[in-house]
């Protein structure tokens, strides 16, 4: 039988995440969707291994705090920016200070789709349950939303171009299933990443035939056991396949691949491969 818990109960188990939120939308009056992916990437770097980044930031005094959310914003920013050269001053000294260890853009960007997968779980699955009633609140007294108990709100600046769709829970409901221990500790990768969040487009030269089995093999001897699904593209008219679409089994295979380029250029028997990111 599944526990009871209220949703006060629930919201104090959240008491830091939901202190540090409401500093950046209330006490700073930050804009609340970026604040979200600023909170959704602080939690995702506590699900990486480094604990107590929420703890961390709830103890700084308010100019250091704003300085570490406006970092984070630089690097969501640089997120949204493909095959973007790291600038020079790519370091991220305030998050590798908050973290005990070094972290950059650069390392960001040999991660890039794997951090992205990660902050839109744990913005939906998180920020979305323990952040209601603050969103209500603030959203209803700007007039942004109006009171509704019922029916899902819409945060402005969402869907995202980069990180997709959130609404805010109505204020009455919070959907629970306290068996799932993900409610209680936000740790290990996310298990809802989509086949398109792992699909690369792969593409051969005109005149160069490439089969299946050259491509298994390929990514099989650099990636491991790494293909879920591969889907050799029809023929052209002279019967030669130039394209394929191949699903992954885990995203971070996407970026061992990219290695954080836009295009990917391998070899196999001679014949020339390239290999990018999927797009609908």
């Amino acid at each position: 039988m599944m526990p009871f818990i209220t949703k006060e109960e629930f919201y104090q188990f959240y008491k830091k995440d939901r202190e540090v939120f409401s500093c950046l939308v209330i006490k700073l009056a930050r804009n609340p969707a970026q604040s979200l992916l600023v909170m959704a990437l602080w939690l995702r770097l506590e699900n990486t291994g480094f604990p107590n980044v929420i703890s961390k930031l709830a103890s700084l005094l308010d100019t250091l705090f704003n300085a570490q959310a406006n970092e984070a914003e630089t690097c969501l920013k640089w997120l949204e920016l493909e095959n973007a050269p790291v600038p020079n001053s790519g370091s991220l000294s305030l998050t590798s200070t908050l973290i005990h260890g070094e972290t950059s853009l650069q390392l960001f960007s040999q991660k890039r789709f794997t951090a992205i997968t990660g902050i839109k779980s744990i913005l939906n699955k998180i920020c979305a349950r323990i952040f209601t009633d603050i969103l209500q609140n603030i959203l209803c007294s700007t007039g942004t939303v109006l009171p509704n108990t019922y029916r899902p709100s819409i945060v402005p600046g969402f869907p995202h171009p980069l990180f997709g769709p959130f609404t805010i829970p109505p204020i009455n409901f919070v959907e629970l299933d306290l068996s799932d221990p993900k409610i209680w500790e936000n740790k290990g990768p996310c298990d809802d990443v989509t086949d398109d969040d792992k699909t690369m487009f792969v593409t051969f030269s005109r005149g160069i035939p490439v089969t299946e089995e050259e491509v298994r093999h390929l990514f099989t001897n650099y990636f491991g056991d790494c293909i879920k699904v591969l889907n050799m593209g029809n023929a052209d008219t002279s019967d030669q396949v130039l394209f394929a679409t191949m699903v992954l089994k885990n995203v971070e295979t996407v970026d061992r691949i990219l290695n954080a380029k836009h295009i990917a250029k391998f070899q196999i028997n001679g014949k020339h491969i390239w290999t990018r990111k999927y797009e609908q």
